[in-house]
């Protein structure tokens, strides 16, 4: 029986990861596709998904973790576009137009911040070109620093920022989405097959990552942790929201934008 987990924690598991980016977004994509709405679903989701996918896949070259692990990073970067094209494609109208950084002062920044508020309205952009440039910018912020500053990207200390910050990222994937639910007293809009596969990847994950022989960094570990219990409690509004009407805000959710989370 041992012989049998271990070979499933080191063959099964790993398989099952690689797929997860698939399993768990492609019925988000279809459904939003098929209703043409994004009404209900978090843009954070794709922001954190593609945010952290990006940076694990530049951590692997300072810490060569399990390849199989670069391998998910780079499907969930494709999977994630995928899924913020379909949402912005769909989503509602904003209720004030305004320009990407418009005042990009750091007053304008702090004043915001210091009001709960998003500063200069950051991933509520009326279109959506605003959404892929910052993602180009990113990306090649992190090319630059790997190809030509070595001295930096050569840092252990860089390396370590790399994968902490990249995977605490990835950790609070489902507060925007717990809170939107919070908010509207209501989980329409986000697919109960998505916390499925969240707490089924969950459970993959930490077998593989606490039984596996393979080489996991302690940041993989510890980041599980924390979102395997922000999703068990997703799964616990599921249940707690099941029979209740939605409130009014549930009408007017892209509104959330001036919140910091929503």
């Amino acid at each position: 029986m041992f012989q049998f987990l271990s070979w499933a924690v080191d063959y099964l598991a790993p398989l099952f990861l690689i797929a997860s980016p698939i399993t768990s977004y492609a019925d988000q994509i279809v459904s939003i596709h098929r209703s043409k709405s994004s009404e209900g679903f978090s843009l954070d989701i794709p922001l954190i998904m593609l945010v952290a996918s990006i940076l694990k896949v530049f951590y692997w070259f300072g810490a060569y973790y399990d390849k199989m692990l670069l391998a998910q990073s780079s499907l969930m970067v494709a999977v994630q576009l995928a899924l913020l094209k379909v949402s912005l494609d769909h989503k509602a109208p904003a209720l004030v137009q305004h320009e990407p950084f418009a005042d990009a002062s750091i007053q304008h920044g702090l004043h915001a911040l210091l009001q709960g508020k998003r500063p200069y309205n950051f991933w509520r952009w009326n279109s959506s070109k605003p959404y892929f440039r910052f993602l180009a910018y990113f990306t090649a912020g992190l090319l630059v620093i790997h190809l030509l500053l070595p001295f930096i990207s050569g840092s252990p200390y860089y390396i370590a920022f790399l994968g902490y910050f990249g995977l605490a990222i990835e950790a609070i994937l489902p507060v925007p989405q717990i809170y939107k639910n919070h908010i509207a007293r209501s989980c329409k809009g986000f697919r109960l097959s998505v916390i499925i596969n969240w707490l089924a990847g969950d459970t993959m994950k930490m077998s593989y990552f606490f039984l596996s022989s393979e080489y996991i960094p302690w940041p993989f570990r510890l980041c599980a942790i924390f979102q395997t219990g922000c999703d068990i409690y997703l799964g616990v509004q599921f249940y707690m929201y099941r029979n209740l009407p939605s409130s009014t805000k549930e009408i007017q959710m892209h509104s959330l934008g001036n919140s910091a989370l929503g």
